[in-house]
């Protein structure tokens, strides 16, 4: 396919038309008092959202230029979301603050080689500044806060606070579509996993449909069982002891079944089978995961270990098993607590070794499965483009929260920014002239986020930084009701990992787009002729 190829101020101001075009809708969504976007869907009903990746991803432009350059910035807000879970505004504004700054100096012969080591240097000064300006998350209030202002809900904050303080900071936190209308939060206790019973008559509890075991003996087995007679001396141990017995394997079929199921109608022995959660190496690295908790081991032969030699010291234990049809509950496991926290400390590094976001997302609930616990946050609303609006929301105020856990908050509303410029750019070591200019189009682009929460609270942008330059550091403007307040006092604060990751990922597509000389696309093809009439032809044919 042929190319076309645009060259310098041509190539640069097209990817600029396409960063502004993209900006430009993202923009109306930041702040208080920021406005949403409604995105048309080619089936369904339409999506209305105040996210600046969401509304970022549905954009595609006609123009090839312009394409490539609202391409580029969509991978600032993508990446920015990826690592923080917010701030996708926050760096799409930024992005094309430092753009605009930029390409005025290149267009009046700044060098953008050396305009791009100024941005650097100035940035990393910056996101240094704001880290150390960064206070800890110690209270639960702290966290409904900065989650609350994510969500633009308080009560949306209060109830992830709620559920991070049960589940822990490792726990997971999940979101799902509820029936009934508002919110409501789920808790687990112990380990949870999505299979139950393999029979209906294991059944203790047949009201509520359960088969509920108190201080079990827990068999767990890789591979299937089927043979009686493997399981028979383990089964006369196990009744010995007058304990009931939870078996977790890929299947319990046959007469082992049938054995089992006898012996707990009859009432001569308690006992519930269940498959084995996950598939291929991920259920043999779950099986694991529940004899770490349960203080047992797999019995599996690629250990040397059979079912018919097996002994009770082989078997894990815990407080009560609690199996439905749909899924089984192992609480309070009785393993060994080092071994457990080896195991989590395992699980954290192939989390960050793993490329794929499907494997860090089941290792991550795996994890939280071990370390804390899993919370389920249901969501409801009147109509289904309000509920997932509402849905997407809280999942990013979920992972703001976690963010502001990890590596503290600062005050919001474009506050730390300025606040962490005033100093930054003192002890700079850099070339006067373009480097220089650099680090001063970082500067000014800093103060873009609370301009532009300004403006779309109706206020002059300019006007609103002048006056937060010189209140106390951690002042600055709260836009839902337009008074000058102690931001962190106030509860609007941000996870600094929010601000500093917005911040870099400009940083790193701004100078990209300076340092660009030339821009190669597809050439569109011509549309095809269209087919002459056909009707023309039959004047002669005597009808």
């Amino acid at each position: 396919m042929a190319k076309m190829i645009a060259f310098d101020e041509e190539a640069r101001r097209g990817l600029e038309r396409g960063m502004n075009a993209l900006a430009d809708a993202v923009k109306v969504t930041l702040g208080p008092k920021g406005r949403n976007v409604v995105l048309d869907k080619k089936w369904g009903a339409p999506t209305i959202t105040n996210d600046g990746v969401s509304i970022a991803k549905d954009i595609e432009l006609e123009d090839p230029w312009e394409n490539i350059g609202a391409e580029l910035v969509k991978e600032v807000a993508k990446k920015t979301d990826d690592v923080a879970g917010d701030g996708t505004t926050t760096a799409t504004v930024l992005a094309q603050a430092l753009v605009r700054e930029g390409l005025r100096n290149v267009a009046a012969g700044a060098n953008p080689m050396s305009l791009k080591k100024g941005i650097e240097a100035a940035v990393a000064s910056v996101s240094e500044k704001l880290l150390k300006n960064a206070k800890d998350v110690e209270t639960k209030e702290q966290i409904a806060a900065t989650a609350g202002i994510s969500a633009a809900d308080p009560a949306i904050g209060e109830l992830i606070a709620e559920a991070m303080d049960k589940v822990g900071k490792e726990g997971v936190i999940t979101v799902e579509e509820s029936n009934t209308f508002g919110l409501e939060l789920e808790l687990t206790e112990g380990m949870r996993f999505d299979k139950g019973y393999i029979s209906g008559y294991f059944v203790t509890d047949p009201e509520r449909m359960e088969a509920v075991l108190d201080d079990p003996y827990i068999l767990i087995v890789e591979g299937k069982i089927s043979n009686v007679k493997d399981l028979l001396p383990l089964l006369e141990k196990v009744m010995q002891s007058g304990k009931p017995l939870a078996i977790i394997a890929e299947d319990v079929e046959g007469e082992a079944l049938s054995t089992l199921v006898v012996n707990k109608i009859r009432g001569t022995f308690k006992s519930v089978a269940v498959k084995a959660p996950g598939f291929g190496d991920r259920r043999k690295a779950m099986l694991q995961d529940i004899a770490i908790l349960t203080g047992g081991q797999v019995i599996s032969e690629t250990v040397g270990l059979s079912l018919e030699s097996a002994s009770l010291d082989l078997l894990g234990r815990a407080r009560k098993v609690v199996v439905t049809k749909d899924e089984t509950t192992i609480v309070e496991g009785a393993g060994d607590a080092e071994q457990i926290n080896g195991r989590v400390q395992q699980i954290r590094s192939e989390i960050e070794a793993s490329d794929s976001d499907y494997d860090r997302e089941k290792l991550q609930e795996r994890l939280a499965k071990l370390a804390g616990g899993v919370a389920v946050i249901k969501a409801g609303a009147a109509t289904e483009v309000e509920l997932k609006e509402r849905k997407h929301r809280i999942e990013d105020a979920v992972r703001n929260a976690k963010a502001a856990v990890e590596e503290g908050v600062v005050a919001g509303g474009g506050v730390a920014l300025i606040n962490a410029g005033e100093k930054a750019f003192d002890g700079l070591k850099l070339q006067p002239g373009d480097e220089a200019t650099g680090a001063n189009i970082v500067k000014v682009a800093i103060e873009a986020p609370l301009k532009q929460i300004a403006t779309n609270a109706g206020l002059e942008g300019g006007v609103v930084a002048e006056k937060v330059k010189n209140l106390k550091a951690g002042e600055g403007l709260n836009a839902a009701t337009g008074e000058y307040v102690d931001m962190l006092k106030a509860g609007i604060m941000e996870p600094v990992k929010v601000t500093r990751s917005a911040l870099q990922n400009a940083a790193s597509i701004a100078a990209l787009f300076l340092t660009t000389e030339a821009v190669v696309a597809d050439k569109p093809e011509k549309a095809a002729p269209a087919m002459p009439d056909g009707a023309g032809g039959m004047g002669d044919m005597g009808f």
